[in-house]
């Protein structure tokens, strides 16, 4: 009788406990919430960096399907300025993600006009105006055609615009910071304020006419931004003893195996397009000759096609970079930071997301 008591008893403390913690659950995912909130919303998590080069990753992934990489998009912080470079999909989600300091985006630039580099480009003006307080529109410098695409954007997001002053005010949804301003670009310097210097090159991506690879300079620190080309010793010179190149890759076997694989299973426009797109990309390999002709320090590999989509898989994906590049060679991840301080020739790698 008193083990079948006990039982009971032991029965009824686990219900009484569990019942205790369904009720708990609501408090305390509360107070995880308000903790969270406490230490984020409203702070400038860029705050602690040092004077110099920034580079957030915001996108590293390709046209292809993938659920942990966005669009190709490299965000620079340089001393108090903030720049995008290009704003593949999904991109500025990761960068808000990241914390990058949208009050302190000076300029969006773009490489070229294929839809996987800019298909973000309207999410990236509206979070420009709201979160980043404009009250004028965001400079977007980009080749021939730049003035088309931001035009249609501000087009497809005028009815947006209009509801968001309705219903934040004018004071909070400042109408002259809506939307962006082209500004046609072509090779050489093209943005130099405070002690920043972008330079833009024009690199080989035929049949895309006017592809722009841009160097950024701060304070004797720099980082290059390939954009899509092939092989090109016009980049290792522009990228002349760069801190970091960051230089797409597209791995030719792998998009091999994708195109037959495809073509056994009778998609022939798939097929066709994974033997297209080799020939206007560069390699890994190539990359790295491209940084070891500029002797570079690092070498980060961007835009991939494709993706590894596990980590045993990256070493295959580079293939013999490694041993054509004597500096440091890294795979891009989404929320990757690269920092390249004033003081200093270091230059570091943290993953914010």
């Amino acid at each position: 009788m008193t083990k079948r008591k006990w039982l009971m008893g032991a029965v009824l403390l686990i219900a009484v406990l569990f019942a205790i913690w369904i009720f708990a659950q609501r408090a305390i995912g509360e107070r995880l919430f308000d903790t969270a909130v406490a230490q984020r919303a409203g702070v400038d998590r860029s705050a602690e960096l040092p004077d110099g080069l920034h580079a957030y990753v915001c996108g590293s992934g390709s046209p292809m399907p993938d659920a942990t990489r966005a669009g190709p998009c490299i965000a620079v912080l340089a001393g108090k300025r903030g720049f995008v470079f290009d704003a593949g999909s999904g991109s500025v989600r990761k960068l808000g993600a990241m914390g990058f300091p949208m009050d302190r985006l000076d300029a969006a630039f773009l490489t070229h006009l294929h839809s996987d580099h800019l298909d973000g480009l309207g999410e990236l003006m509206l979070q420009a105006w709201m979160a980043g307080g404009r009250s004028a529109p965001l400079p977007i410098y980009g080749p021939e055609g730049t003035e088309r695409v931001v035009a249609g954007f501000m087009e497809a997001y005028d009815i947006d615009r209009g509801f968001r002053i309705a219903h934040h005010g004018p004071e909070v949804a400042r109408p002259g910071g809506f939307g962006g301003v082209a500004r046609v670009i072509s090779d050489g310097v093209v943005y130099e304020q405070d002690g920043v210097t972008i330079r833009a090159l024009t690199v080989d991506h035929a049949p895309v006419d006017h592809s722009l690879a841009f160097r950024v300079d701060y304070k004797g620190r720099s980082l290059v931004i390939s954009g899509d080309t092939k092989y090109s010793g016009e980049l290792a010179a522009l990228s002349k003893g760069a801190d970091v190149l960051f230089h797409e890759a597209l791995n030719p076997r792998m998009v091999g195996t994708i195109g037959d694989t495809l073509a056994e299973r009778g998609n022939t426009d798939g097929a066709r397009i994974m033997a297209d797109i080799p020939d206007y990309h560069t390699s890994p390999e190539d990359a790295a000759r491209v940084a070891e002709q500029a002797d570079a320090k690092a070498l980060v590999l961007y835009h991939l096609v494709p993706a590894p989509p596990a980590r045993p898989i990256q070493r295959a994906f580079i293939g013999d970079a490694p041993d054509l590049f004597e500096g440091r060679l890294e795979l891009a991840e989404d929320g990757m930071l690269v920092s390249l301080p004033a003081k200093g020739q270091d230059v570091t790698f943290d993953q914010l997301l």
